[in-house]
């Protein structure tokens, strides 16, 4: 490849070794591309990041120590530029957090094989990744209400044990106030009651203890 074309240089960012090496195996084959560092956990994505600076990373979503969401939002705010694509088994609510937190591309583990090398090109070009599969889900969850960030803060607080009286107290809020949040979260989450609220929002991530 001539010096005046240069490669699309890629970091690769998942705590399993294999899914690595296929995705290296991918991309190095390519004459357009090259991967330039690799990483098993959140904190060393945003390391890599930092020391390396590519064109375009593969960002999985669960990791050891901090999630992928986390590290992308770490990385956006030192590089407002980054170019990620996330890389997940999940979608749905996903999709939309992780396109929220500026993630340029999603892309389900399974489709890897067909669909990573065109994602890298085009989030390399400025455009967006989504696969249709995906954004069909997306426009589903898009109906579903979020959390807003007062709902959020008291299941955090109902996640470490706390009645309403004493959420009340620590957020300056009536106990009628927050019985009333309560069962608006119960409500967009479809829960049956506080304990499975906290399951679910710890599931999709909502917030972490």
């Amino acid at each position: 490849m001539s010096n005046d074309t240069k490669k699309i240089r890629v970091l690769a960012a998942d705590d399993h070794a294999l899914l690595r090496e296929g995705i290296a195996s991918l991309v190095d084959d390519q004459p357009d591309m090259e991967l330039i560092a690799h990483a098993s956990t959140g904190r060393d994505a945003m390391q890599q990041f930092r020391m390396h600076q590519p064109d375009v990373a593969l960002m999985d979503l669960q990791m050891p120590d901090i999630g992928g969401i986390e590290a992308m939002i770490g990385i956006r705010s030192e590089f407002p530029k980054a170019r990620i694509i996330v890389l997940t088994t999940y979608s749905g609510v996903q999709v939309s957090r992780a396109l929220k937190a500026g993630a340029r591309g999603y892309l389900l583990k399974g489709n890897i094989h067909r669909e990573l090398l065109d994602a890298i090109r085009a989030v390399h070009a400025g455009r967006k990744y989504v696969p249709p599969e995906v954004a069909a889900e997306l426009a589903e969850h898009v109906a579903e209400e979020e959390l807003t960030g007062r709902e959020i803060d008291i299941l955090r607080l109902v996640a470490k044990g706390n009645s309403n009286k004493q959420i009340a107290g620590k957020l300056s809020l009536t106990e009628e106030t927050v019985k009333s949040h309560i069962t608006h979260i119960l409500g967009k989450l479809e829960a049956n009651d506080r304990t499975h609220a906290v399951t679910i929002a710890l599931q999709r991530e909502i917030f972490e203890l």
